[in-house]
């Protein structure tokens, strides 16, 4: 064991006591965070407008507070960007993080000076569980790289403004940056293929420990690394790396591509950050589910996510929640976010902890025929069928076809990058279909109805999604591509990138 791991060693050991600790009391937290944020909330411009001095318990709370998106939240937002304080928390925020919507253009989250340590230190919190559930923390006496977006921010009416990614790097302690990669220099960079080659150059020599960054990143770090390396693995290239961290994506359509690269299977922290709060991470190794982040200022809420769009749906907190319910996630926070609709959706796994996965976007999903498939279920009629045919996924979406050609019966129209095809596409698409079918019973009738006839698959060419990004604008940052959508405006632009048809 090297020295720094040595000395943080019982740090670790205390910080995952204090989680044992916390996640058994998870709503007696939640209780206290509630009335917290009660207390804080009284003296703003939002309490005020919602008469939070009246409130006393969650029942009230309901009552008082409405469910809202982004756009209903927009206003409060306006009078911060223009200078006023006490809107919707005590002061003004110190960050705002900007993010891209699909429906509202930028956004503008709010960071508080309360908020946003827990960031960094739910972040730090993982990794030094991961070392004291396992004993390896030897990843921290290495170089480490965080993928990330750009660490220069702009500045409105004085509230430095960028993307979470970057604030992050403003985060970073002094003690750990002598061991982060790359340097502030390239991080600045704004084009991500200038950015990565330049990644490359600074890490290609170093001593890397552990890599952190979603999936479609990494994996094109991955194999930029090799190509420029002429190693045949990541393995041979960094021996001593051992952990991986991500979070914002669903690991397993990438985990058997990543792991070819990669040389074999290695260790893995999965974090749940959004701009929103740091919501969720994994406390277990193995584990299924992400332990729900239920002392960090965040007062959690559950909408059954066929509800969620309803003028009153029904509303619960986590002693009301039920296991395999796919649940919309609502977050109140002591950034000043109330009755927020993170527009996830969220599945719990256990109760003792409280452990969630993610299930999908409310958003994202197809009905154009009333089936109502979300992301998870897409996700596990795929991912076996290629697991068990030795086929690895380099990206997919999913959009539906009605309007086939004449006399045809409509379809969903599965577009995927294959890093080595099926012999057989059609046998394949088969497959595939019949899980969906198991996984939901809608589509399944739809099916046997004759409304809908079986999936097709579309096998697109190499580089297709990432030639897809680039022409988005969307190529790195914390881009992912939807795994479902309900119209056809991401199809008709993967039309032309079709390698092979049924």
């Amino acid at each position: 064991m090297g020295f720094r791991a040595f000395v943080i060693r019982p740090f670790a050991k205390a910080i995952a006591r204090s989680i044992d600790r916390w996640s058994a009391d998870a709503l007696a937290r939640q209780e206290k965070v509630l009335q917290h944020l009660l207390a804080k909330g009284r003296s703003t411009a939002f309490g005020r407008d919602h008469r939070l001095d009246q409130v006393r318990n969650y029942e009230e709370f309901a009552q008082a507070v409405p469910i809202r998106d982004y756009e209903a939240l927009k206003p409060y937002i306006e009078r911060i960007k223009h200078g006023e304080k006490d809107v919707l928390w005590p002061g003004i925020p110190i960050y705002f993080s900007k993010t891209s919507g699909t429906t509202s253009g930028v956004k503008y989250i709010p960071m508080t000076r309360e908020s946003t340590p827990l960031h960094f230190g739910a972040a730090r919190n993982a990794l030094f569980n991961y070392f004291a559930r396992t004993g390896n923390g030897s990843w921290l006496d290495g170089k480490m790289i965080f993928l990330s977006g750009s660490p220069q921010l702009e500045e409105i009416n004085g509230i430095p403004t960028g993307r979470l990614s970057g604030i992050s790097n403003h985060l970073v302690p002094e003690w750990l940056r002598t061991n982060q990669l790359p340097s502030w220099k390239t991080n600045c960079i704004e084009d991500w293929e200038e950015k990565l080659e330049r990644i490359v150059d600074e890490t290609i020599g170093a001593d890397m420990r552990l890599i952190s960054g979603i999936p479609p990143w990494v994996q094109m770090y991955y194999e930029r690394l090799l190509s420029r390396s002429g190693k045949q693995t990541i393995r041979e290239l960094f021996p001593n790396y051992s952990v991986f961290a991500y979070g914002g994506v669903n690991y397993e359509p990438y985990r058997a591509k990543l792991e070819a690269l990669f040389g074999g299977q290695i260790d893995s922290v999965e974090t749940y950050p959004a701009s929103e709060g740091f919501i969720a991470f994994q406390d277990a190794f193995p584990s299924e589910g992400l332990l729900l982040n239920v002392d960090a200022g965040m007062f959690f809420e559950f909408v059954p996510a066929d509800e969620i769009l309803k003028p009153n749906p029904q509303r619960l907190w986590l002693k009301d929640v039920e296991l395999g319910v796919h649940y919309a996630l609502v977050l109140h926070t002591n950034a000043g976010l109330w009755g927020y609709d993170i527009g996830d959706t969220v599945q719990f796994v256990s109760k003792n902890p409280y452990r969630i996965v993610i299930s999908g976007r409310v958003k994202h999903f197809i009905s154009a025929f009333g089936e109502h498939v979300i992301g998870k279920e897409v996700e596990e009629a795929l991912l076996p069928v290629a697991n068990a045919a030795g086929i690895r996924i380099v990206e997919f979406t999913v959009a539906p076809q009605v309007n086939p050609p004449a006399g045809k019966l409509p379809y969903h129209e599965w577009f995927i990058e294959f890093d080595n095809p099926p012999d057989n596409l059609k046998a394949f698409a088969l497959d595939v279909d019949a899980r969906m079918r198991v996984q939901n019973i809608y589509y399944d009738d739809l099916i046997t109805g004759n409304i809908l006839r079986p999936l097709k698959i579309r096998s697109l060419r190499a580089g297709a999604f990432r030639d897809y990004m680039k022409t988005q604008g969307k190529l790195g940052g914390q881009n992912k591509v939807p795994r479902l959508s309900n119209d056809r405006k991401i199809a008709e632009a993967l039309e032309g990138m079709i390698d092979d048809q049924e």
